[in-house]
């Protein structure tokens, strides 16, 4: 059963709380707020390391909470604040006490897991959730659902691709839709050989042809990991089974995803390659909002190209369907193991094509538990992790 949202009034000045404000999906988001700063409040600020962003941040939305994860920078921000009304903290907790915080409309931007616990708490309170964190759903799906359906929290993603499946969903008639069609754009290396794959650097991983994405969310496009990612997203965010989603490439990406209802119909959102399109179609719903996103010129573009993805240069799709056809923990230990392997190739102590060979081998060789609560997802995660680096360091 499709959890359907749960539209409320927006209300005249909406508190927000931004959670991984110093990234690309955080800033982002921060310079939609800052060009109508009457129509947001904001109650929180938080971000990993880079206390000079976040305080920055603070100053220039006057937050009234900025969290620091790492304790060890708390001294700086505090220092980077000092004669400011906002409240500083710092640590893993404070970053759930932040979500926990009085707003109504959470922007869930922390890359990885380290995201899950303040999502989770956001959702325990019924708030609206904006997020981009694919690891909410990914390692805790059934949870995290079953969580928004209890507490009346309701869900907006932020992923293109997701958000342009959402616009076009028929949630009141979901039994009219044959299947999501997720666009990827193909990453970096679309066009390359298995063999020039293999000698791809980090720094050609990082520069996507289209998108303006961080270190990690790059390299997972890359690789199509990110689409395998949205795939697991995807089934548990709509309740549809894996049979029913598939993956298009669409280098151009200017048609971000479609729906494909059972009377032939396909209904698509498109739109420039500019994040904050969905970022504001969330910050504003159930209203729209202007944004400075260049407009889309389908004239200009001229023609829009398709392709079937090449699942033997690009196998992290079938990952994406092994771990949904297991179920329970496989998600999160794809997912865990994908984070581990991106870094040391971020690192350079992998090569390129060894991700996908340490997420299949993580993903077979570890056992699937049932998904009953967090303790098991963190044994799942801590599991996955400590296979991946011994698979990485054995090659040293």
């Amino acid at each position: 059963m499709t959890v359907v949202p749960q539209i409320r009034p927006a209300p005249a000045r909406r508190k927000i709380a931004i959670l991984g404000s110093t990234g690309s999906v955080g800033r982002q988001t921060i310079d939609l707020i800052a060009r109508a700063p009457d129509a947001y409040e904001t109650v929180a600020l938080t971000a990993n390391k880079n206390v000079g962003a976040l305080a920055e941040q603070a100053r220039l939305l006057h937050a009234q909470m900025a969290v620091v994860a790492d304790e060890s920078q708390y001294q700086a921000l505090k220092d980077a604040l000092a004669g400011t009304p906002t409240k500083v903290a710092a640590g893993a907790q404070a970053v759930v006490e932040a979500a926990e915080a009085d707003s109504d409309w959470i922007m869930s931007a922390i890359v990885g897991a380290a995201g899950l616990p303040a999502t989770l708490a956001a959702a325990e309170r019924g708030a609206t959730i904006a997020f981009a964190n694919k690891e909410t759903l990914v390692c805790a799906g059934p949870l995290m659902m079953k969580l928004v359906a209890e507490r009346g929290a309701t869900l907006l993603p932020v992923d293109s691709e997701h958000n342009a499946i959402y616009q076009v969903f028929d949630f009141d008639h979901k039994d009219g839709i044959a299947r999501l069609i997720l666009t990827a754009s193909g990453g970096p290396f679309l066009s390359l050989s298995r063999e020039e794959m293999a000698k791809v650097t980090p720094e050609q991983a990082v520069k996507h042809p289209v998108w303006n994405m961080g270190a990690k969310i790059s390299v997972d496009s890359a690789t199509l990991m990110n689409k395998a990612l949205e795939v697991i997203e995807a089934a548990f965010l709509f309740q549809m089974p894996r049979e029913q989603i598939d993956v298009l490439v669409h280098p151009q990406s200017v048609i971000h995803s479609m729906v494909e209802y059972r009377d032939g119909s396909v209904l698509a959102q498109l739109g420039s390659p500019d994040m904050r399109t969905p970022i504001g179609f969330c910050l504003a719903w159930p209203r729209r909002m202007e944004t400075p996103v260049p407009k889309l010129d389908l004239a200009k573009i001229g023609q829009l190209t398709f392709q079937a993805p090449d699942p033997q240069k690009f196998p992290a799709l079938a990952f994406a369907q092994e771990a949904l056809r297991k179920g329970g923990t496989a998600p999160a230990i794809l997912s865990a193991a994908n984070e581990v392997a991106v870094q040391a190739f971020l690192d350079k102590r992998i090569g390129f094509l060894d991700i996908e060979r340490i997420n299949e081998a993580v993903l077979t060789a570890l056992p699937t538990a049932a998904l009953t609560d967090l303790d098991v997802l963190r044994e799942a995660d801590a599991a996955a992790r400590a296979k991946a680096e011994e698979m990485i360091t054995s090659r040293q």
